[in-house]
Parts: C-alpha cells; structure tokens; sequence
C-alpha cells in the first residue's frame, strides 16, 4: 500500500513528507483495520514535519482525521463489521486506569497514545484502529466533508466547552482556519455572536460569510464586549492582546498543541477574575457528542482536497494561512 512518511523533520518548503511503499499491516487483538478513504491534514501534522514535535518513531506516518471503511476486524472486537464506515481521531487509546481515566479525562492520561504521532495514521491507503476509541460518523456527508470533523471539529467543541461559552453569550475566535470554522458555526447555533480577529481579509470574508457578526485585526476594536475567547493561533505573544479584549470575569482558552512563549504581561491583564487556560487534546466522549452534534446541525465544513503526491504541498498552504477552511488528503 502507499503511505507517506516523515523520516527527518524540515521545513514545508522542503517537502519533508515521502511517498513510499509498504505491506498492508494486520489487527491486532482489539483493532480494526481501515480502508482510509479521506484524511484530514492538521496543523498538528505541520508541527511533526518540521519538527515542533518530537517523532516518537521514525519514519511515521502522521493523520489523525480519519475517514474510512472497516476492512477486517482483530481479535476480541465487537461493535463493529466489516464494510462499516469509521471515524478515527487524534486520541488512539488510554490506559483506562489511572486518575485521569477514571475522572473521564483520558485526554491528559499520562500513557496516552495519539494517532499519526505515536502510532502511524492516516496518510496511507490502509491504517490500524484501536475499536474502543473509533467514532460512528454522521450520516449524509462525504468522507471530504467528514474528515475535518474528526480533529478540527472535536477540539473545536471541546474549546468552546472549556472557554465556559453560555448561549448568547459574546464568543471571540482568534485566528481562522478549519478549527475556527466550524466552532464559530456551533457557537451561532447556540445563538452567540461571533467575532474574529484574523490577519487575512479572505478569511476575515469567510468568517462573515458563516455568520460572524465582525471580523478584523487584533489592533482593532469589536463592536461589543467579549465574554469568551479562543485563541487558535499559535503564537503566545497574542495571549496579552486577547486578554486586553476579554471582559472581567470572562475566560481565554488556548486551543494549541505546541506555541510559541507567552511574553511578560502586566497583571492588570488577568486580574478581574479572567481566565487563561489551555485546551490539552480531546475525550473519546468529546468525540461521541461531537458526532451527535453534526447529526443534527447543518455545518457548512469547508474543504480542499489533495493526493497524495500534493500532499507537501497542503501542508504549506497550511503553513502559510493560503486556506479557507480545512485541507484533506484523499489516497
């Protein structure tokens, strides 16, 4: 089967992503194996290919929004058949014991495993699932359409869950692509306005087209107080100049895995009972009501799709803020 590998982390430009050839691997007790027939290409998988991240084996094949169709099932699996369509996202499997297992945070479980950065992933025509954690899909979407769901879709919710977002409540987004897309699209559902901060007036233009009620630059002024904000962008030296928007008592959450520092601030920023944590991966259960959510609200989930062979390519036009929306690889 084709796979695309990272062997030595470099720049984008560098094209760090290989295309190669290996055997089709076989489920192991407990897993599925998958016919990958979209996945979706994260900002997460830019930080592994330059290196942001640390491989935990190398070569790796990274993608972890995956959407594809069980080929055969390992032993001990039951909920799943043959020729069912399967989500898989980041979080691959916890060990289901420890305090943050037993809470339902398996999120910060310190034997987690992560798809497409412990374990290989999706950018392969075949990968291995863990069937505990696999995500029934919602129905009457294509596998493009679904695959962003499945990470920028999931962190999103749960972003909005821990900036304490309350209906009407006034949201900020800070930095727009295919995570922001689809949070500002839950958060109008919920009947919040929307405002986003964004560099680029094409996505300033595609904000507005999903229903923020402003978009500008972090130097500008929204027309209302902010209750809540999400930063996605990964740039620490944002924190102070969103927190100089966020109303006392209100809460930034940092949707991030890997940052750039958060610079000195004055205490003046977070005093008034403001709020500044971070958004650490996402619950398998996250996912479960995620999923429910899609089922029942209409997301306009904006896609471009690659093969395999422009796949380096997606991952500078990530790089580079050229996208509006989320970019998917189709083997």
């Amino acid at each position: 089967m084709r796979v695309l590998e990272i062997d030595s982390p470099a720049p984008a430009e560098s094209r760090p992503l290989r295309l190669r050839q290996r055997e089709m691997p076989r489920p192991g007790r407990g897993q599925l194996l998958v016919r990958v027939e979209a996945c979706g290409i994260c900002h997460t998988d830019l930080h592994l290919a330059e290196g942001d991240l640390p491989l935990r084996a190398r070569p790796r094949i990274p993608g972890h929004q995956v959407v594809g169709q069980v080929l055969a099932l390992g032993e001990g699996v039951q909920g799943w058949q043959e020729g069912e369509r399967v989500g898989v996202p980041w979080l691959h499997r916890a060990c289901g014991a420890c305090d943050f297992c037993r809470r339902g945070e398996e999120n910060l479980c310190p034997g987690a495993v992560f798809t497409g950065w412990h374990v290989d992933g999706g950018f392969a025509e075949a990968m291995l699932a863990e069937a505990a954690f696999a995500l029934r899909l919602p129905g009457g979407r294509s596998a493009q359409e679904c695959a962003p769901l499945l990470c920028a879709g999931i962190i999103g919710y749960r972003s909005l869950r821990k900036a304490d977002l309350a209906p009407g409540e006034c949201l900020a987004l800070v930095g727009f692509g295919a995570s922001a897309h689809l949070a500002l699209q839950v958060a109008t559902g919920w009947g919040c306005p929307v405002v986003v901060f964004t560099r680029s007036e094409a996505h300033r233009r595609h904000a507005r087209s999903l229903g923020a009620v402003w978009a500008g630059g972090i130097e500008d002024a929204p027309p209302q107080s902010i209750d809540r904000a999400i930063l996605f962008a990964p740039s620490g030296a944002l924190v102070p100049a969103v927190l100089a928007h966020l109303r006392p008592g209100g809460t930034l959450a940092v949707n991030a895995i890997h940052m750039s520092d958060i610079p000195a601030m004055a205490f003046a920023l977070i005093y008034g009972e403001r709020t500044l944590r971070s958004v650490a991966n996402a619950t398998y259960q996250d996912g479960v009501e995620y999923m429910s959510l899609a089922s029942r609200q209409h997301f306009q989930v904006s896609t471009r799709a690659y093969d395999f062979e422009s796949a380096n390519a997606a991952l500078a036009d990530i790089k580079a803020a050229r996208l509006d929306g989320a970019a998917v690889l189709l083997p």
